[in-house]
C-alpha cells in the first residue's frame, strides 16, 4: 500500500496505519534527533515526543504527500524546544560519538566535519544537516522550516563558507 494511502487512513483514525508509517520513519527520525541532542536519552525523548505530537495532530496534516516533511518539522521543533529548555551542552567523548554515528560517517575527516557543523549557529546547522545529511532539497527545507527559499540558500551558502574557514583553521593549527 502506498504511503499516501496509509497517511489518509491514519488521518481517519486508523492506528495500525499510523504505526506502519512510524515504523518506516523511525530510523531517520532517531538519527536526526541524535544529531541534535548528542546523547541517546535525549534523542529518545525527542523521538517519543515527536511521535506523540504527530499522533495527536495528524488530522491537521493538510497534504498527505508531505507527511515525512511534516514529521521532520515536528522533530526539529521538538529538539530545539528541548535544547532551549535545558540550555546546556552535552560533552561527548570522541569514542562515544564514533560508536553512535552511522557507517557512512566513519572516517576521521567526516567526524571532524560533523563536529564543525554542530558548532555552527542553529540557523546554519539546521539547513546544512537537512541539505547534506538528509538530502532534502532547498524547497523541502524551506517548507520544513517555514522560511523563504532565498533564506535557506543564503544560510546554506554562509554555513558552507563558515565550515570551510573553520576546517581550514583546524588544519593550519594542527
Amino acid at each position: 500500500m502506498s504511503d499516501i494511502k496509509k497517511v489518509q487512513r491514519a488521518k481517519r483514525g486508523n492506528h495500525r496505519a499510523f504505526q506502519e508509517l512510524m515504523a518506516e520513519e523511525k530510523v531517520k527520525l532517531y538519527k536526526m534527533a541524535y544529531v541534535y541532542m548528542k546523547n541517546e536519552h535525549d534523542a529518545l525523548e525527542v523521538f517519543q515526543e515527536t511521535v506523540y505530537k504527530a499522533f495527536i495532530s495528524i488530522k491537521n496534516l493538510k497534504d498527505e504527500r508531505y507527511f515525512s516533511t511534516w514529521l521532520t518539522r515536528i522533530l526539529i521543533n521538538t529538539a530545539v524546544d528541548l535544547l532551549n529548555r535545558k540550555k546546556r551542552i552535552v560533552p561527548m567523548e570522541r569514542e562515544v560519538l564514533e560508536s553512535k554515528m552511522n557507517s557512512n560517517l566513519s572516517s576521521e575527516t567526516d567526524l571532524d566535519l560533523l563536529q564543525a557543523v554542530m558548532e555552527l549557529e542553529e540557523k546554519y546547522k539546521v539547513v546544512l544537516i537537512l541539505r547534506f545529511y538528509k538530502d532534502f532539497t532547498v524547497k523541502q527545507i524551506a517548507e520544513i522550516l517555514n522560511w523563504p527559499e532565498g533564506t535557506v540558500k543564503t544560510n546554506i551558502h554562509r554555513g558552507v563558507n563558515l565550515l570551510k574557514e573553520k576546517l581550514k583553521e583546524d588544519c593550519v593549527n594542527e
